[in-house]
């Protein structure tokens, strides 16, 4: 996937200026040499760039920033005029067609570039610092009734490596929110971090500071098992211990395919974590038996699970939970018209969903890989248990 990527980048840098420079050529457009030095050194260094990134062992190096700032500029001055040039195409075609002069299809694609260039500056600034306390009501048929009323904060998807800089006071805000909800447990449904566990040096005061009556629980999710990183396994496996211990440091109760119980009066639930189960088999982690050795049938489970596609393919089917939480998706990060590319991987990718009378709710996360939100606001969800009547 990674490998398409870049190259689809390259792509996106050499075939507009490909384009234009066949186009003047055609029209015996006659340029100084130093102006055809001009015209494509902006194309040359971003290709030497994205080479260089591509050799990154890490899809996410320690420090982000040089890969931050190339999709910035990737996608303010190459994405536009990659569009531009598309539709430039597109409209001699269609000209030639109808043996038409006027090229319309060249406003469009100003229009549409342009649109580009203002939206990924508001979603790199303004779009990725919001946040949202999204307050959500579910209602349960077996929910014990001392349970009544419970309040759950879940949120997923820190990728506290984003928080960087002036970031940082954006995940401090965060923290806050959360701790503001004076909510009965605290829910975290995985990827802490990008890829490394060093992230967390920065930050780890303000992830030790979360409180909650309950308790904070914890899964993991594929970023924290180093998903994305090409090291020695040796190193591998010693990061994910480091992650291990640092969540158990922060006071969390981290759910390794395991469960525990919480207790009011003489009722009780079961909160049960697996790790990532993912679709494909690197990444399918989850031992369900091994989670669920001890729980009775009668009881009332609620599943912490990464990845939300886990939900109908194993959840449902070899489990008695009656709400899943889940994150990974980010809500696809981008929404335009209600529009998200999540769709197309997860058909439950944001929101709350029900089949028969069990639940899943998958939020869009605080944070990401890259510091981008258009259309998907970063959230905290209040989540209050009531019993069905």
């Amino acid at each position: 996937m990674i490998a398409r990527v870049i190259i689809l980048i390259v792509l996106a840098i050499v075939l507009p200026d490909l384009y234009f420079d066949s186009r003047r050529r055609r029209r015996n457009v006659k340029q100084l040499w130093w102006k055809r030095i001009v015209y494509w050194l902006p194309g040359l260094l971003m290709l030497a760039w994205a080479i260089l990134l591509a050799f990154e062992r890490n899809f996410i190096p320690d420090d982000p920033t040089l890969l931050n700032w190339f999709l910035l500029l990737f996608g303010i001055i190459f994405i536009p005029k990659a569009i531009y040039a598309l539709f430039t195409w597109m409209g001699r075609v269609w000209c030639r067609l109808r043996h038409s002069k006027k090229n319309w299809a060249k406003l469009i694609g100003i229009f549409i570039g342009f649109y580009c260039i203002c939206a990924l500056i508001y979603g790199s600034t303004i779009g990725v610092r919001k946040l949202k306390v999204n307050h959500v009501d579910v209602y349960l048929s077996n929910l014990p009734a001392s349970f009544e009323g419970y309040r759950i904060v879940h949120f997923a998807d820190a990728h506290v490596g984003m928080f960087s800089g002036s970031m940082k006071k954006t995940l401090q805000r965060d923290i806050d929110s959360i701790n503001a909800q004076h909510a009965d447990v605290i829910f975290f449904t995985g990827d802490l971090i990008n890829t490394q566990p060093s992230e967390l040096y920065p930050v780890q005061d303000m992830l030790k500071s979360l409180t909650a009556k309950d308790g904070v629980f914890s899964v993991l999710g594929n970023h924290d098992y180093a998903e994305y990183t090409e090291l020695d396994p040796a190193v591998e496996a010693a990061n994910e211990r480091e992650l291990i211990g640092r969540q158990r440091q922060f006071g969390w109760t981290l759910l390794l395919n395991e469960h525990r119980s919480i207790g009011r009066d003489k009722d009780s639930i079961i909160i049960v974590g697996t790790e990532n189960d993912g679709k494909r088999p690197a990444l399918a982690k989850a031992d369900m038996e091994k989670a669920f050795k001890g729980v009775k049938e009668d009881a009332f489970v609620i599943m912490l699970q990464h990845d939300p596609s886990a939900w109908r393919r194993s959840i449902l089917p070899n489990s008695s939970a009656q709400l899943t939480l889940s994150g990974h998706t980010h809500g696809g990060q981008i929404s335009i018209f209600g529009l998200r590319a999540s769709r197309i991987t997860c058909a439950e990718d944001y929101g709350l969903y029900e089949q028969d009378g069990r639940y899943m709710y998958v939020t869009c996360g605080i944070g990401g890989v890259l510091p981008f939100r258009l259309g998907v606001t970063s959230e905290i969800a209040v989540i209050t248990l009531h019993q069905k009547k």
